[in-house]
């Protein structure tokens, strides 16, 4: 007798996954897939949108087709922060544009000139300025810069709402892609900003719905709930709002650390913004706290340059254990010994480094324990920004970095104040988007007894 199944797929920047979940959403079967990028129309690396449409397409009919599973309901998680542009018959139009691409010099001056200033766009729109991050602001480079194209667009679909239109032919936007730093997100008013429809820009975003939406489409001759899809790291929190009677921060970690605070509602601050705070829109449209680092990516290139300097394999990394007898290299306060590439640790009040001293190390894990310990002084100085003055005694990590001994218990070791839970699966994501379709609670102890959830005490990381 076939299984029913929710059949998820998680696409993160690096790693595309598949998972297939149970009726009581425990995951029985995964799969991994990474694509090489290429480049777009200006030569910058961009995702293969077409080979990974392919996969998807491929491997949904693939699992529909075995006999040994029956699909009650699929959904998509995604990153955020990445549009897919349309014309009239629903066909790409645009390279997909990689949020790390450089915007261009005179098009930031005069939006800025026309729309009152960096601060004032941050504070209406609940995020810092960031270019390509900032999506919303594709719409206006097309506009201004690939004016050819813009006449072609008819519609912007935020990335997750996308893979899903390639099942359901449904065209939506969704709260949480529309909350993640898009830029076009008035939170004080609670409605597009006033620069997209000063722009026209709005007229090309499809009705919004709630995160909740299914439709129910016909696959194989067999009918399927399909979701909307969901920005990855607010569908992290899903599980955790559903199982967690106090306050708590959730970490939600892979290329990018996002600290999630539901319990933080005051207003973003200039302070904040200029320390990567923003807000994101939770499932109904409700603002959320968060505060970021590009850690991931961080952590990635350093660990492989330490690795090559000390005549490591690649990824040896990974498997690198927890030293209870590390001891910090002495610096004078809050100096650091690595440089880092895509954080701004100096924002934090560290003192950066003008280049990596690893000959400050006398081994590989040693040099790898010190560069954790760096990280984690920076992650608790942004997590500190999301928690702000709630009372959260409760952290989640959820996500690549949970399975990182080292790290985990260095954090540990420094926040003795608080609980640190980590996930032993990076399913946080996944599990969310899986429970916005099958319309269900969990049960109480349902991370813990499906999902090895762990609690990590201060006096155990000592």
């Amino acid at each position: 007798m076939a299984q029913t199944v929710t059949l998820i797929f998680d696409i993160g920047k690096t790693n595309k996954k598949l998972f297939l979940f149970d009726e009581n959403l425990a995951e029985i079967y995964q799969e991994y897939k990474q694509f090489e990028e290429i480049k777009d129309d200006e030569g910058f690396p961009c995702e293969n949108l077409k080979l990974l449409t392919q996969w998807i397409i491929e491997c949904t009919h693939k699992i529909l087709g075995n006999n040994d599973y029956e699909v009650k309901a699929i959904n998509f998680s995604g990153y955020g922060a990445s549009m897919v542009h349309l014309d009239k018959n629903n066909q790409v139009i645009s390279p997909f544009y990689n949020y790390l691409k450089p915007f261009p010099e005179d098009l930031h001056q005069q939006f800025f000139d026309k729309y009152h200033g960096e601060a004032n766009f941050s504070l209406i729109t609940g995020s810092p300025s960031l270019g390509f991050l900032n999506s919303g602001l594709q719409l206006f480079y097309l506009k201004y810069k690939k004016p050819e194209l813009f006449k072609k667009l008819h519609t912007s679909l935020h990335f997750p709402q996308y893979i899903s239109s390639l099942l359901t032919e449904k065209l939506v936007s969704d709260y949480t892609s529309l909350g993640c730093h898009t830029g076009l997100w008035d939170f004080r008013n609670n409605r597009y900003a006033s620069w997209v429809t000063e722009e026209g820009l709005d007229k090309y975003l499809p009705a919004l719905e709630q995160t909740s939406k299914v439709f129910q489409i016909s696959l194989n001759n067999k009918l399927v709930n399909v979701g909307i899809g969901v920005h990855d790291s607010s569908a992290a929190l899903i599980p955790y709002i559903q199982n967690s009677s106090e306050p708590f921060i959730l970490i939600s970690t892979g290329t990018w650390s996002i600290c999630m605070n539901l319990f933080n509602d005051k207003e973003l601050t200039k302070s904040e913004l200029e320390n990567d705070c923003l807000n994101f829109l939770g499932i109904k449209g409700h603002s959320i706290k968060a505060s970021r680092l590009f850690l991931g990516q961080e952590l990635k290139e350093q660990a492989s340059a330490l690795e090559s300097y000390f005549q490591k394999n690649k990824g040896d990394y990974k498997s690198v254990p927890f030293d209870l007898s590390f001891v910090p290299r002495p610096t004078s306060d809050k100096e650091l010994l690595f440089k880092y590439h895509h954080l701004k640790p100096s924002r934090f009040g560290f003192t950066a480094s003008s280049a990596s001293q690893y000959d400050q190390f006398e081994n590989f894990t040693k040099a790898y324990h010190h560069l954790i310990h760096e990280l984690t002084d920076i992650q608790i100085a942004s997590l500190k920004l999301a928690i702000g003055t709630s009372k959260i005694k409760d952290i989640y990590i959820d996500g690549g970095f949970a399975d990182n001994e080292v790290f985990i218990q260095m954090l540990c070791s420094k926040l003795s104040d608080y609980n640190i839970y980590s996930s032993s699966f990076a399913l946080g994501s996944a599990l969310g988007a899986a429970l916005l379709v099958n319309l269900r609670t969990l049960p109480a102890d349902f991370l813990k007894n499906n999902y090895r959830l762990k609690i990590h005490h201060s006096d155990s990381a000592n």
